[in-house]
């Protein structure tokens, strides 16, 4: 097969598209709407996107904002026993923000398990903030943990999904729409 050079071939067949790049560019707008008919006129928002998955849906949003807003990032990370969907959830990179007396919304790509969102509410309710909100792209059907989530992109079938900031084996972030993909083992 003949390829560009310095282009490697990828290992996975193209995702097939889920969510259309036009669908994702109106229901972030949608959302952002939610968001501040939710607010104050006077609030500010401090936006903290879960890093690495959010930051494309993160920067659509925050650009889709009119009122004022800032943004932070956290990391977090929950593995056993290699597994990524297993464990307890380890804080790897903090806020370099001060949250109390703030109007917080935790962005999240994905909320599969619940075990991560659940985890950043009990983390940042304990610093005070003078509102937590949650906002993710996408949810699958089947939490493990009943958390709430205050702004959904997409309700989505339990299938593993690629693109606009999720990936797989760090693959696939780049694409503008939302596809699903047949792990390989």
């Amino acid at each position: 097969m003949d390829r560009p050079p310095g282009r490697r071939a990828d290992p996975l067949s193209a995702p097939q598209v889920l969510i259309s790049e036009a669908e994702i560019d109106r229901r972030v707008r949608e959302i952002a709407s939610e968001i501040e008919a939710s607010i104050e006129e006077t609030d500010e928002l401090l936006l903290i996107g879960v890093l690495r998955g959010s930051f494309i849906f993160l920067a659509d949003l925050a650009r889709a904002l009119t009122c004022s807003r800032k943004l932070d990032f956290i990391a977090v990370s929950s593995y056993e026993s290699g597994s990524s969907f297993a464990g307890e959830v380890r804080l790897i990179m903090d806020v370099r923000t001060g949250v109390a007396g703030k109007h917080v919304v935790i962005v999240e790509d994905i909320v599969d398990s619940g075990r991560t969102l659940a985890y950043l509410i009990e983390v940042f309710a304990a610093r005070h903030p003078a509102s937590l909100r949650t906002c993710a792209l996408v949810r699958k059907p089947h939490q493990s943990q009943d958390v709430a989530v205050d702004y959904v992109g997409f309700d989505i079938p339990d299938e593993w999904v690629v693109g606009y900031g999720l990936d797989y084996n760090n693959l696939y972030r780049g694409l503008p729409y939302i596809g699903t993909i047949e792990p390989q083992e």
